[in-house]
């Protein structure tokens, strides 16, 4: 991460709000080159029981950058996603997600509980939005 790049997550907080050390101390021990994984974060939120947007904004107030998104949608170093569209989106699969959609978005913790519930990969029911053109929205972390 650059210097210009640095001081720019943690704007989108109110300075009022303060880290919690055991979650500071949790992310530094697991991050690299101020790096972290979006599925280290939810490990170091299940490890200490704590919701994901907890682990996001410690990351954001550590200027810790998150990478490679669960649900694919961003943070694997280049312009093209890690999957591709679904060709078609089987009914039962598109109702799911029709029906689960906040405005014209799914939300990231609805689109999770799709993929359990068919069995499939974050990133099918990703591919599977983008057939549909429809955004995967409200990171869990606060990415997006």
């Amino acid at each position: 991460m650059t210097s210009k790049d640095r001081e720019h997550y943690a704007k989108k907080h109110s300075p009022d709000r303060k880290v919690t050390p055991l979650i500071a101390e949790a992310v530094r021990k697991r991050a690299k080159e101020g790096r972290l994984p979006c599925a280290v974060a939810f490990e170091i939120a299940k490890e200490l029981d704590v919701l994901p947007d907890e682990i996001g904004f410690t990351l954001d107030h550590l200027e810790i950058k998150i990478i490679g998104c669960q649900m694919g949608v961003f943070g694997y170093g280049h312009d093209k996603p890690p999957f591709r569209p679904l060709d078609s989106v089987p009914e039962e699969l598109k109702e799911t997600i029709t029906h689960a959609l906040e405005g014209d978005r799914l939300p990231c913790r609805a689109a999770w509980d799709i993929a359990k519930r068919f069995g499939i990969g974050k990133m099918v029911v990703t591919a599977a939005c983008e057939k549909l053109k429809i955004k995967i929205s409200s990171c869990q972390i606060g990415a997006f």
